[in-house]
């Protein structure tokens, strides 16, 4: 008898406010050891002291509002559902190309003449979920937490207790990002103050303070060593156009035909206007000319580029 994980979906639900009280727990934490505990009260002791302070909780409370409006980005964003009634369009439907598969469109596929992509037709087959009973578009997984199906879903988090697919996917990066900064500027701030711990002299503070001093510098430790390697992983992902899905089904395909180079791969997931590149919003040009970011179409490489490679 196998064992089937989704039959937990229901108690994944159930962790979400949970989670979110306890990401807003670790942040007051550490918010309390390195402003109000060290860093604050070190602003007026004056000399090197105050601007080493100051420069922390510059950057400290610069990450910070980042990280937050990163998070409750992912959070409280769609990740990217099928419209109802959705379903693919024939040849005849899709007329003219679209101007990213085309005109804007200059990377690798592009076609002999006026930089035109294959159609999805010959290398997809026409998807139906039979949980939600409508059309899957490409690049679409059905979510058993969620109970839909989502548009270029990555992978259900538990941690910003929601799926991360098409629309907040780039949210979902951001935070790692600044999740991973935020934590290491805090793990290098209270190193001084965690290695006295372990000196001869005489440690000052209360034993709350002291207790939330070591408490937070092992927390932020963990986390930056493990949002690290999520991070080097996602990036990985980002640079071949694909998500964790799509990485786990394309073990044994040799070519993928949705890597478009890493510029262009980069900017279906960030966008075009580098303005806009580390902030957890889309320019109106990008989301007006991209229509990957709606999660329902993709340009992909040509099959004859494909081949050739092979």
């Amino acid at each position: 008898m196998s064992w089937n994980v989704f039959k937990f979906c229901s108690a994944l639900r159930a962790l979400g406010s949970i989670m979110i009280l306890l990401v807003l727990g670790i942040i007051g934490l550490s918010y309390y050891a390195l402003v109000v505990v060290n860093y604050g009260p070190a602003l007026f002791r004056g000399g090197l002291n105050s601007l080493t302070a100051l420069l922390v909780l510059l950057l400290f409370h610069s990450l910070l509002v980042m990280l937050l409006w990163s998070y409750f980005s992912v959070v409280l964003t769609n990740p990217g559902f099928v419209p109802p009634y959705w379903r693919p369009e024939s040849d005849e439907e899709k007329g003219d190309a679209d101007p990213l598969m085309a005109s804007e469109y200059n990377g690798p596929g592009a076609g002999p003449e006026q930089g035109t992509m294959p159609s999805d037709s010959s290398n997809q087959k026409v998807r139906f979920c039979r949980k939600c009973n409508q059309f899957k578009p490409p690049r679409c997984h059905h979510c058993s937490v969620c109970g839909r199906c989502v548009l270029k879903m990555d992978h259900h988090c538990v941690w910003v207790v929601n799926c991360v697919g098409a629309k907040n996917y780039k949210y979902f990066l951001l935070f790692l990002f600044y999740t991973f900064l935020e934590t290491t500027l805090v793990t290098v701030s209270l190193l001084p103050y965690f290695l006295a711990f372990f000196s001869d002299g005489d440690i000052t503070g209360t034993p709350g303070s002291l207790a939330a001093i070591f408490i937070t510098f092992i927390l932020n430790l963990t986390f930056a060593l493990s949002v690290m390697g999520f991070l080097i992983l996602h990036v990985s992902l980002v640079v071949a156009n694909t998500t964790t899905i799509e990485a786990y089904e394309k073990k044994t395909t040799p070519k993928w035909h949705y890597d478009l180079g890493r510029r262009k791969n980069f900017e279906q997931v960030f966008g075009m206007d580098k303005k806009y590149w580390f902030i957890p919003a889309y320019s109106q040009e990008d989301i007006k000319r991209m229509p990957n970011l709606q999660g329902l179409e993709y340009p992909m490489r040509s099959d004859l580029n494909l081949l050739q490679e092979l």
